[in-house]
């Protein structure tokens, strides 16, 4: 590794990181950023894209050059430093880039950063949690079998007005202030009347209309719309047809003609199986995260509040990118989620943030307390999912994560799966009605406290609580 670090403790689970990247690095990268910028630069006596790099470096100055190189390679840089230093990093980074180097000297930078706390475990093997057995709602398959009704029902034309549930086939012509606009114009289109698919009000008004009518239908964009937004709309509707959705009769000639099966009762005991073992993994998960949360309660945490803010905000900016993935602007999401600006989401989401940093503070201490350290043969058969869909060998794949410096952090990752895999495997599930009446003792327990005894008990109202104090406690899914 090109970086090498130095780190300096500093209050309130943070740390300063010292960086230094050896001259080789820095002049490999230079090179490297010279030729990209020769291959874009015209000078006489050069083909267009081959100025070799020292006369770029020349005509632009070192300095400039060196300056292009860090926007490319910083980021890189960073993740090495990081990964160097060992520390696990939590929120926005304050980096301090030093004087640029001379030629044949290394380029140092400084990271300020907020860290993970260490907790101290409390018991976190043979913890009662509470996990519940898996159940199959019948009514969960009368839905099922609805569904795909659904999905087979036939339209019928019929000839009187439309009511709700219908389907209409129409053309429409949209207008804003009388002129056409972009994607306001369609032709035979069907739409099922109460779907909610077009803008609120368009389908309610053509409730009772029949073949061969025309409506003119008002509506206003809603404000979220990126180009519409609160402007007004009359759409010139003619209606083609009126459809009436046709459903199957349920029977065994349904089951067969829908699903393949020979009796509805073969495809009800199909459908239950799906669903019984997607409820069972549903559990996994319950049962999983409460075991977590579990030993979360137990150990000894100090998290400051600075830390929960600065993961509340990583938070925040992991929701605004998937957001943005989906057409969704910022401003469209507060204005949604009805929320007058971004801090009042981040001030929301601190106590989400909190107990993530508690969980990754216990994997952490569960790793080393276990003294986790996956093999290379794990790690290979880890690959192999992923080797698979890329066509390639998990041994080509793991060389490859080598090659790019990535293999330390899919062996934390590897690592943390065996931690709470290993919590799970020693947890003691037992049935959730008897979690609860343990809790609830617990609780009445934690109450019988009379003015004039010298403390509070540990999670009363009086005397407040904190991790570390409450491994008597029996864990529910959800609690």
């Amino acid at each position: 590794m090109a970086v090498k670090t130095s780190v300096t403790e500093l209050p309130e689970s943070r740390v300063r990181v010292e960086a230094e990247v050896a001259s080789e690095e820095v002049e490999r990268r230079l090179q490297q950023a010279a030729r990209e910028l020769g291959r874009q630069m015209k000078i006489p006596g050069f083909r267009k894209g081959k100025v070799p790099p020292p006369v770029v470096i020349s005509r632009l100055g070192r300095d400039t050059v060196l300056d292009e190189a860090l926007r490319h390679s910083l980021g890189a840089w960073y993740t090495d430093a990081i990964e160097d230093a060992g520390i696990d990093p939590v929120g926005d980074p304050q980096l301090d880039v030093g004087e640029l180097p001379g030629e044949g000297q290394p380029l140092a930078f400084s990271i300020e950063i907020g860290v993970l706390p260490v907790a101290k475990l409390g018991e976190y093997k043979g913890i009662e949690v509470g996990r519940r057995e898996p159940e199959v709602d019948p009514e969960k398959i009368d839905a099922e079998v609805e569904r795909l009704r659904e999905r087979v029902a036939t339209l019928d034309t019929v000839e009187r007005p439309a009511a709700t549930g219908d389907h209409v086939v129409m053309d429409f012509l949209g207008r804003i202030d009388g002129e056409p606009f972009d994607g306001g114009e369609g032709r035979d289109q069907l739409l099922e009347l109460g779907s909610g698919k077009l803008i609120d009000g368009f389908e309610e008004q053509l409730v009772g209309a029949q073949a061969g009518e025309e409506r003119s239908v008002v509506v206003t964009f809603p404000d979220s719309h990126s180009e519409l937004g609160g402007k007004e709309a009359t759409f010139d509707v003619a209606v083609k047809e009126v459809k009436e959705k046709r459903l199957p009769e349920l029977g065994d000639e349904f089951a067969a003609e829908a699903a393949g099966f020979d009796s509805l009762e073969e495809l009800r005991a199909d459908i239950s199986e799906r669903l019984a073992k997607d409820e069972q993994k549903a559990i996994d998960r319950e049962f999983e995260e409460a075991v977590l949360d579990a030993v979360v309660a137990g150990a000894t945490i100090d998290v400051p509040h600075n830390l929960v803010h600065e993961r509340a905000h990583q938070l925040w900016h992991q929701m605004v990118h998937s957001f943005e993935r989906q057409g969704l602007s910022k401003e469209a999401y507060l204005q949604l989620a009805g929320k007058d600006d971004e801090e009042e989401v981040i001030h929301e989401a601190e106590p989400e943030a909190a107990l993530a940093i508690r969980r990754d503070a216990v994997i952490n201490a569960v790793v080393a307390a276990e003294q986790i350290e996956p093999s290379d043969e794990e790690i290979l058969e880890a690959l192999k999912p992923s080797a698979e869909r890329d066509g390639v060998s998990a041994e080509k794949l793991l060389e490859r994560l080598r090659k790019n410096d990535k293999i330390g952090r899919l062996r934390e990752e590897l690592a943390t799966r065996q931690a709470i895999d290993l919590l799970v495997s020693e947890a003691k599930p037992i049935g959730i009605d008897e979690a609860k009446a343990r809790e609830e003792q617990a609780r009445v327990r934690e109450k019988l406290w009379t003015p004039g005894q010298e403390d509070p008990p540990a999670g009363s109202a009086e005397g407040g609580s904190q991790a570390g104090e409450s491994s008597s406690r029996i864990w529910t899914p959800g609690s």
